[in-house]
């Protein structure tokens, strides 16, 4: 999170807030630069014909006209005392088509700004080169492509360059660039630079650079064995984003008297943090997170009298927190987290940091041991304290934090009751993650300000009734977004207090000992799009007012004591994952369930389903198809959904990598009928268990081409016939299960198939190859026998069993009788009898040629 989270912060406010800033500075300037000079007709007559080649979707171009004065025309500015165009201020306008060469008529035009349009991946017209009396040329976001033109090098009065945002642009060199002396602010980020690998010469011998913008630009080489780099008027270096895998190089100290901001963020950079780095004297802003940089923090570090942002997280950073840290009296930005840090932090390392607003220390191992009656001398904005240890008490110095929006104190081992003002604190908390702690609280003590969004109280000791919670006057009028309280003692039935949280995205009440029917209220929460209620002990049918959810994309009841599957559910069209294994569904699976062609996961495992698998599956195109759209869960960063499921054979909790899934389990029910053949289409597929049910027929010939496989099981069904030649094609297979089958013939081979072991396909009896130790060979000799019931055979089982009846007399016979007489009348236990001693015959046999062969390599071994 850390450093990204910042950056990509940054970057979506410059997004929005830059385009509607431009928007509004240029109504304000229009109306200051009206006058009474009239613009060049040459001028207005080159602007016509710009207008001509363009297309205009935000209609900022139908003010001009030719019966209009054009120095009054939107985006274009004159010279007041001569009446030329001297400025066009053409960014984020709608703007595309064909840029003209009339620019070149405007003599005077120094500003050029078309940034922020969209110019469809064409080149960036060459003839800009050729505008000498360009100062300010601004080509960002314009979907620009190709090769930038040399000839932008001939602009030798350009201060200010900016191609950033053109992911198709690249350079075959730079030296071109040697013409740009006045270049004051260079922006070539998300360029291709790598080509030129004297980069970083040509940048530095600009006398007058200040800024240089190389964000993203596949540079690898930031040439550590040079002893200096005349960067002199530097101010802003961002190189972020870059593959330079190498450690910091020591000519970073030339610029320690110049530079204010250095961004280095996740450039694959190793090696310790030089204490030099440190030495710089009007710094402001550094970020060298999201790299692999080790050792110690310096303890230089409070030399950085005027940093202003620190970012050091997502790094491999070990030994303690220096104290130094806590002199950078000016510091507002302090991201350490995600890294190896150990030891204490206390008040000594926040004694000047009053002007601390946003903290991140999560996910290291530090312990946060400071006195209960300490008040700190920051008022924090965001706290980001998970993973770290700050409990077994309730930070009493939260209490003073009067300007908290976001809290995240998640597993921080913080246990006992949760004091009553916490609640209540302060009016603009947006956000607060208390998960996995031992905290205790009655739910009806927590009041939640209007402001929260997010409530994350998971895995801890809340109890009481939900109702209770849900239905309290003072909470009425809020804007939550995420409530997850799984994994508590709440108790109850679901509330019907549902009008009042019609904000609600994600909710979370799984694992509790809530009770009752799904209300029919629920239907009001519109915005949903995730409901887990997991594991609990409801019961009944699934309302249909549900249905008016359209945007629900996670669907979790499992574990519970439903009814049947509704035929509505087909309606859910978003919907991306639906769980409803072990929860007493009974009936059929629905053909409705086919329209779900979002759905990456169907798991209705561990339910007394019957009739056959629908083939319609095959119209799931989330499971069909490569280039269905990726579903993310994420929630601000911070907030993600999980969802535990079985792939193979194991219950594994996905998070992060739940997007990645797509799953069928059908297991342990009563579906009978054969496997569908459509069901080959599901080229996506990556986990397939159909095991413990009543199918028959044979395994789809075609079950190779679903090539994602991951795991199979189709063990303890009726299935007959060959293993398909075609799963020899399941080259990511892990886990296959076919026992306990009819199934016949020799095992394909395949490095796959024999790498599984034997009991994967024990119970087939009259399967061989490897790897069973039944041999094929031996199989197909058996098969030339006289077979079992002939003439012959049966008059000498005549006399043995009479010479039996003999023998044993009466007592054997009753015995006899009464076993064989019940398997004989009870088709049931007849059919389970047999298929018991079948299983028990495999098992042993398996058992005991693996152990014999065993022995004989031992025999051998030791005759050596």
């Amino acid at each position: 999170m850390g450093a990204s989270f910042a950056t990509h912060h940054h970057v979506l406010f410059l997004v929005w807030f830059l385009p509607a800033t431009f928007s509004l500075s240029f109504f304000f300037f229009k109306a200051e630069s009206i006058s009474n000079v009239s613009c060049n007709d040459k001028d207005k007559q080159a602007l016509l014909t710009l207008k001509r080649g363009l297309t205009d979707h935000g209609h900022v171009l139908s003010s001009w006209s030719d019966h209009k004065d054009c120095c009054i025309w939107d985006g274009v500015f004159c010279d007041q005392k001569i009446g030329r165009v001297s400025e066009l201020h053409l960014n984020y306008s709608g703007l595309g088509g064909e840029i003209s060469g009339s620019l070149l008529q405007l003599e005077h035009l120094n500003y050029l700004d078309l940034s922020g349009n969209d110019f469809n991946c064409t080149l960036i017209p060459t003839f800009l080169g050729s505008m000498f009396s360009l100062t300010h040329l601004g080509l960002s976001r314009a979907n620009f492509c190709g090769l930038i033109p040399h000839r932008l090098g001939n602009l030798s009065s350009l201060r200010y360059l900016s191609l950033w945002g053109n992911s198709g642009l690249y350079v075959d060199n730079l030296r071109w660039m040697s013409g740009l002396s006045d270049i004051q602010r260079l922006d070539l980020s998300d360029a291709d630079l790598h080509r030129e690998v004297d980069w970083l010469q040509i940048m530095s011998k600009f006398p007058s650079l200040s800024e240089l913008y190389l964000h993203y630009c596949h540079l690898d080489s930031l040439n550590p064995s040079l002893g200096f780099v005349n960067f002199t008027s530097l101010r802003v270096l961002d190189l972020s984003e870059n593959h330079f895998n190498h450690e910091i190089p020591n000519w970073f100290s030339n610029l320690s008297t110049s530079l204010l901001s250095l961004d280095l963020t996740n450039s694959s950079l190793k090696g310790n943090i030089p204490p030099s780095i440190f030495n710089f004297e009007k710094l402001e802003f550094l970020d060298l997170g999201l790299n692999s940089l080790n050792g110690p923090i310096p303890s230089s570090v409070g030399n950085l009298s005027h940093m202003i942002s620190l970012y050091l997280d997502q790094n491999q950073l070990n030994g303690t927190i220096p104290k130094s840290l806590g002199l950078l009296s000016k510091l507002e930005t302090l991201y350490v987290g995600e890294n190896s840090l150990t030891g204490t932090v206390d008040e000594g390392h926040f004694r000047k940091l009053s002007k601390l607003k946003y903290l991140y220390m999560s996910e290291a191992p530090l312990f946060f041991n400071v006195n209960s009656n300490w008040v700190p001398p920051f008022q924090l904005d965001r706290a980001y304290m998970s993973s770290i240890k700050i409990g077994p008490n309730f930070p009493s110095w939260l209490q003073s934090q009067r300007s908290l929006s976001v809290l995240d104190m998640s597993m921080s081992g913080i246990s006992g009751k949760a004091p009553m003002w916490f609640w209540n604190w302060t009016s603009n908390i947006t956000f607060i993650n208390l998960s996995d702690n031992h905290i205790e609280c009655n739910v009806s003590d927590i009041f939640l300000s209007s402001t929260v969004k997010v409530l994350n109280i998971a895995n801890n000791s809340f109890y009481g009734p939900i109702s209770t919670f849900l239905c309290q006057k003072k909470i009425r009028k809020n804007e939550l977004e995420v409530l997850d309280a799984s994994n508590n003692l709440l108790s109850g039935e679901l509330s019907h207090c549902w009008k009042y949280w019609q904000s609600l995205i994600h909710l979370n009440l799984g694992s509790n000992n809530l009770v009752g029917r799904i209300p029919y209220s629920m239907g009001a929460l519109v915005n949903l799009q995730s409901l887990r209620l997991q594991n609990s002990s409801i019961y009944g049918d699934i309302p249909s007012s549900l249905k008016k959810c359209s945007n629900m994309r996670l669907i979790d009841m499992g574990d519970n004591h439903l009814s049947i599957i509704p035929l509505w559910i087909g309606e859910m069209t978003n919907l991306t994952i639906l769980r409803l294994r072990s929860s007493e569904f009974k009936g059929y699976i629905p053909q409705q369930i086919c329209q779900l062609s979002s759905l990456r996961v169907l798991d209705l495992a561990n339910n007394s389903l019957s009739g056959s698998i629908p083939k319609c599956l095959k119209n799931i195109s989330a499971m069909a198809s490569p280039n269905s759209n990726v579903i993310s869960f994420m929630y601000l960063n911070t907030y993600a959904e999980n969802v535990k499921l079985v792939p193979k054979g194991n219950e594994m909790e996905y998070e992060e990598n739940l997007k990645l899934v797509r799953l069928i389990d059908l297991s342990s029910n009563n579906l009978s009928g054969s496997i569908p053949a459509e069901i080959s289409d599901l080229s996506e597929l990556r986990f397939l268990n159909l095991s413990r049910n009543h199918l028959m027929g044979k395994i789809p010939e075609k079950i190779g081409s679903m090539k994602e496989l991951e795991s199979v099981d189709l063990s303890r069904n009726h299935l007959s016939g060959k293993i398909p030649p075609s799963m020899s094609n399941l080259t990511f297979l892990s886990l296959l299960d076919l026992s306990y089958n009819n199934l016949l013939g020799r095992i394909p081979s395949s490095t796959q198939l024999q790498s599984f072991d034997a009991l994967r396909y024990i119970g087939n009896p009259q399967l061989c190859g490897d790897p069973l130790p039944k041999s094929c060979t031996i199989e197909e000799q058996s098969l030339n026998r006289s077979p079992i019931g002939s003439v012959e055979d049966d008059s000498k089982k005549s006399s043995f069993y009479i010479g039996m009846g003999v023998g044993f007399g009466v007592g054997f016979a009753i015995g006899f009788w009464a076993i064989c007489g019940a398997l004989f009348f009870n088709r049931t236990w007849r059919h389970a009898y047999f298929r018991f001693a079948d299983e028990i015959k495999d098992w042993i046999y398996v058992t005991t040629m693996i152990k014999m062969n065993l022995l004989e390599k031992l025999r051998v071994y030791l005759s050596k």
